[in-house]
C-alpha cells in the first residue's frame, strides 16, 4: 500500500474540525497551500512540517506514514490522572 502524505493530511485537519482557510491563518500561508499539501501538488517546508504536527498534534513519524499508531496528547493532567488513564489503558490491554 502507498502512503498518501496530503490524505493523511486532510484526514487530521478533518478531524481538529478546521477549514483550509483556519489552518492557512494559523500557520501563516495561503489556503492554496494547504490545498496544495492535501492534494501532494506542493511539499512543506521543515518548519511547516513540524508546525503541522503540532497543530495536529501528531509524531512525525505519525504525519510522514512511518508509524500508524495514533498518540493521545496528555500534557497538563495531574499525576492522578495519567495514573487512571494507565490503569484503563492496562484494562484494555489484557483483554
Amino acid at each position: 500500500m502507498v502512503f498518501d502524505f496530503g490524505y493523511r493530511l486532510r484526514e487530521l485537519r478533518v478531524r481538529k474540525r478546521l477549514t483550509q482557510t483556519q489552518v492557512a491563518y494559523r500557520l501563516n500561508l495561503s489556503k492554496t497551500t494547504i490545498s496544495g499539501y492535501e492534494n501532494n501538488v506542493k511539499t512543506p517546508s521543515l518548519d511547516i512540517f513540524v508546525q503541522l504536527c503540532l497543530l495536529y498534534d501528531v509524531s512525525a513519524d505519525y504525519l510522514l506514514g512511518l508509524d500508524h499508531r495514533e498518540s493521545i496528547i496528555v500534557d497538563g493532567i495531574t499525576e492522578r490522572q495519567r495514573k487512571i488513564l494507565n490503569s484503563l489503558l492496562q484494562e484494555f490491554l489484557s483483554q
